[in-house]
């Protein structure tokens, strides 16, 4: 068997999965056992954009649980590292949410994804807060909890329930809320919880019927995307393209909507 087609045996698939798990609920712990300790905020792009200590210790936690199990791969993190080439890819984002987490506010998360040769084969994405943890391997489904997974049956936009999220850059604020203003009319409603991750894998599970957000990063998308398409969904970037990791935009629906969602979303006359 050749190395390329070993990457993606179900035995790789089974450990790639199982190591991203033990990953996840390490950091998951730290998460929970540093929330009620001096978090040492600090500031990134701007004021609003917050990152902790906590981040980095889970950061630190997953690169050292990957490189352990599997030592030639390339952990690619929100904290530690943006970038890196190699065939195999962990793409973590160890804290999503850290702005709900520094307030105390319970929606946040870890999310994880494998990449080999550019596909997305295993994501990951855990919430300690309520023990939910949403798991695919592509080809095999999505699960909750090892539950299985299936979006929501809503077929018009006036019926669903949507999620967004806002960058931190001010001008990708008022580029949002322009969309937010044209489709809150037009829909049942519109939620805005904080965690990326989380809204996509929501999609996933019926929960929301469709989200959208601009100017999202990989480790943002990687395993929620992975978890969405398996679960029945549909993903697209740009013009209603399929997506690809880094697109500045993301659209997640159920599918059966998807078409008139980008309709009332009008996201091709957005320049992000």
């Amino acid at each position: 068997m050749s190395t390329h087609q070993s990457a993606r045996a179900p035995e790789s698939l089974d450990g790639y999965l199982r190591t991203a798990i033990r990953a996840a609920r390490e950091a998951a712990r730290i998460q929970l056992a540093e929330r009620e300790s001096d978090l040492d905020i600090q500031f990134k792009s701007s004021d609003i954009d917050l990152v902790t200590r906590v981040d980095a210790l889970c950061e630190e936690s997953i690169r050292r649980i990957v490189a352990e199990t599997y030592p030639g791969h390339v952990v690619i993190g929100e904290e530690l590292g943006h970038t890196a080439e190699g065939r195999s890819r962990w793409i973590v984002d160890p804290l999503d949410g850290t702005v709900n987490y520094a307030h105390g506010f319970p929606c946040y998360c870890v999310s994880i994804g494998v990449e080999i040769d550019g596909v997305i084969v295993v994501g990951v994405v855990y919430d300690p807060e309520r023990d939910e943890l949403f798991t695919a391997v592509k080809g095999r489904g999505a699960f909750l909890n090892g539950r299985p997974l299936s979006v929501s049956a809503t077929v018009r936009p006036r019926a669903a329930l949507l999620a967004t999220g806002f960058a931190y850059v001010e001008e990708r604020i008022n580029l949002n809320l322009e969309v937010f203003a044209r489709v809150l009319p037009k829909v049942q409603s519109i939620r805005r919880p904080g965690a990326a991750a989380l809204d996509i894998c929501y999609v996933a599970a019926g929960r929301l019927d469709g989200f959208w957000e601009l100017g999202l990063n990989p480790w943002d998308v990687a395993a929620g995307w992975l978890v969405v398409q398996e679960a029945g969904g549909t993903v697209t970037g740009t013009g209603g393209a399929p997506y690809r990791l880094g697109d500045p935009v993301l659209v997640a629906s159920n599918g059966h909507l998807h078409a008139a969602l980008l309709d009332v979303l009008q996201l091709d006359t957005v320049v992000v």
